[in-house]
């Protein structure tokens, strides 16, 4: 009878000790979802369908419906990424104005960065704490041939963005800054010329060809609605292999060059003793981090003797 007895108290406290671990475990894994942070930089160019500037400027005979197509890609990338376990999710607006997509179609949790000047530019309120970063609706670089309205912070005034001696797009600028807080880019969506020189620089990461550029103002583009499927299948894929991701880190200290269409700018930041002048549209900086190179292109793309509150 005693050694029933024993063999029962066993059974009943290998249980209770089985339970008890496993409730842990599960704990540890709500923590660890609930921890994970993921942060969204949207732009508009490489949204699905966008070709021109009637699409992409307020005022334009098209931009109120594309500003929710852009709304709708990125609620795709956010829904998918929590089905993904993102606990914590922050969205940049960083095309325009920085005024474009329609918050109020966002979860509650959701926290949104809007508009203009900001440290961190197109990744302002990026921090070491996320794990991972995802670009919506992004385009191809100024010194692309291809690419539907191809460009480098300014379609109007830059005509070169250089990181290190290398042309970079937006995105890989991004990226840099990123990696040096030790964040991994996992995802890009936009149009085919875009999205391989994004592979080409970054490496294997998923991404999502909403259209093909056929010029700069034309495309052959999925409808919104496919565009939304393959994002959320992208975003889903990326985050369940968030392991093979690798933050992409550039060498320090980092020198930025910027060419610009016009003479003048470069003349007159030639005057600051921290800026070279290269040539006669061309000048460089160079910051002693990411951050530091960051801040000095948003001063040049905000600046103007003319602010005022």
């Amino acid at each position: 009878m005693r050694g029933i007895l024993r063999l029962a108290f066993a059974s009943v406290l290998a249980a209770v000790i089985f339970v008890g671990q496993n409730s842990v475990a599960g704990q540890s894994g709500a923590d660890t979802a609930k921890k994970m942070k993921v942060y969204i930089s949207v732009d508009m160019e490489g949204v699905a369908g966008v070709v021109t500037a009637d699409q992409l400027i307020p005022g334009g005979f098209e931009y109120e419906r594309f500003r929710k197509f852009m709304t709708e890609e990125t609620l795709a990338a956010v829904r998918a990424a929590k089905e993904a376990g993102a606990g914590e999710i922050v969205v940049s607006d960083s095309h325009g104005n920085g005024e474009n997509l329609l918050i109020e179609e966002f979860p509650r949790d959701v926290r949104i960065v809007r508009a203009w000047p900001r440290h961190g530019g197109m990744m302002a309120g990026l921090d070491a704490s996320f794990a991972a970063a995802i670009f919506i609706g992004y385009h191809a670089s100024t010194t692309n041939p291809n690419g539907v309205r191809a460009h480098t912070f300014s379609s109007a005034h830059y005509a070169r963005v250089m990181l290190n001696g290398n042309a970079v797009t937006e995105g890989e600028f991004n990226a840099a800054y990123a990696g040096a807080k030790g964040v991994p880019v996992i995802f890009a969506s936009g149009d085919d010329a875009a999205v391989a020189e994004l592979k080409s620089r970054l490496g294997n990461i998923e991404t999502v060809e909403t259209k093909k550029a056929l010029s700069f103002h034309s495309a052959e583009t999925l409808t919104p609605e496919l565009a939304r499927e393959r994002i959320g299948e992208g975003v889903k894929a990326a985050l369940a292999r968030l392991h093979d991701f690798k933050p992409y880190v550039v060498k320090t200290p980092v020198t930025l060059e910027i060419t610009f269409k016009n003479y003048m700018p470069a003349e007159v930041l030639s005057f600051l003793r921290t800026v070279q002048r290269v040539d006669s549209h061309t000048i460089r900086f160079v910051g002693k981090d990411m951050d530091e190179v960051e801040d000095f292109e948003e001063f040049i793309s905000n600046y103007n003797a003319d602010l005022a509150p």
